[in-house]
């Protein structure tokens, strides 16, 4: 946003302090899920949110909007806005994935990795899921429902899509390119892909990474299996690459490989640019990195949103995309060595990589459409 028209304040968990480079006195700690309950809830198919943690933010975010009084809410997966957002009567935005927008035209859901999928052949573990999918989605959608009725808000029903992109503005951090909405509404609008990396400098050792042979960019991102890193970076070691990877903190027997560099965090989006492959959890941040320096991705899914970015992107052959619950060392190194040598092309590719040029421009056309401007 322009500096010199609008006042901003960056509202998240103190623990997340360190990558917001906002002034201090417009960062506001706001308590939200632990990112680790967060992942354990998505790893066992469980419900993201439970109603009593809802309710807690939704009294945290009604003390935060009145003593900040904004003019306009804009949310990151902050379902308690959904309700909070509404008694205070401030106009709320969210920013979602079109793929999980209820306009899109493909609904199918996919399996997602659960403690029981390795165990059971694929083709019969989706038709299982498939049977269950409409009780068990209506039950990720009943704490936020129930918690909308303690407040007098109508329901919004059982569809999870729904749920998750409710709001009086969806803003979707995707190529239309890539995630076409022909039948969105006007309130339901492509914000276009949002690149950001950690502050800070690159590692010591950035200089020192090798340039005579591919460079293999990997990360699971901080959501993501230490164990499926190491199990990657195992299997692709013994290839004519260098590896350089960021671990989110997770501790790694580096000593173990010659070619292997690794840091708590990168810049991706430089890491993206030097790599020929992105190897991630096929989420869409780190795909959008790629994407945006021209790189093929290689997404290890483990999710349904991951899935679901990754099946938009194997559409448009600017990826392979691989299960977590089905991974390999030979079917690893075969998904790198097909993105070798190859950089994807398309209007995709180029809308992505005009992101960071645009993303204020599109933001700006939207908070004209929306009369702040």
């Amino acid at each position: 946003m322009d500096g010199a028209r609008y006042e901003g304040w960056i509202a998240c968990d103190p623990r997340s302090r360190r990558f917001i480079t906002v002034a201090p006195e417009r960062f506001v700690p706001i308590g939200s899920l632990d990112s680790h309950r967060f992942a354990e809830r998505l790893r066992q198919g469980r419900p993201v949110y439970e109603a009593a943690e809802l309710r807690d933010h939704v009294r945290a975010d009604l003390a935060l909007i009145e003593n900040v009084e904004p003019d306009l809410v804009v949310g990151d997966f902050r379902l308690s806005l959904s309700v909070s957002a509404r008694l205070a009567r401030v106009p709320y935005a969210c920013i979602s994935n079109a793929y999980w927008s209820p306009y899109a035209p493909d609904r199918s859901l996919p399996l997602p990795v659960l403690p029981w999928t390795r165990f059971v052949p694929l083709a019969l573990a989706q038709r299982v899921f498939d049977l269950a999918q409409p009780l068990a989605l209506a039950g990720h959608c009943r704490a936020l429902n129930a918690v909308r009725a303690e407040h007098g808000l109508g329901s919004l029903g059982p569809d999870l899509r729904v749920v998750y992109t409710d709001a009086d503005h969806t803003l979707y951090a995707d190529s239309p390119e890539l995630f076409p909405l022909p039948a969105a509404p006007p309130n339901h609008r492509h914000l276009g892909p949002v690149l950001w990396s950690p502050p800070g400098a690159p590692p010591p050792w950035w200089s020192e990474v090798p340039d005579d042979r591919p460079v293999i960019y990997v990360t699971m991102g901080s959501s993501g299996s230490a164990q499926v890193l190491e199990h990657v970076i195992d299997a692709l070691a013994g290839l004519n690459v260098s590896i350089i990877g960021s671990t989110a903190g997770a501790a790694l027997p580096v000593g173990r490989w010659r070619n292997v560099w690794l840091a708590d965090y990168l810049p991706g989006e430089a890491a993206a640019a030097r790599a020929a492959v992105v190897v991630c959890n096929g989420g869409s941040p780190t795909s959008q990195q790629a994407l945006a320096a021209g790189v093929p991705v290689v997404g290890i899914c483990s999710n349904m949103d991951q899935m679901l970015n990754m099946r938009g992107l194997v559409a448009a052959g600017l990826g392979v995309s691989l299960r977590a619950d089905r991974l390999t060392p030979l079917r690893i190194c075969a998904a790198v060595e097909s993105g070798l040598g190859v950089a994807p092309q398309g209007p995709a590719v180029r809308h992505a990589g005009t992101a960071s040029a645009s993303l204020a421009h599109r933001f700006q056309a939207f908070l004209g459409d929306i009369g702040l401007a």
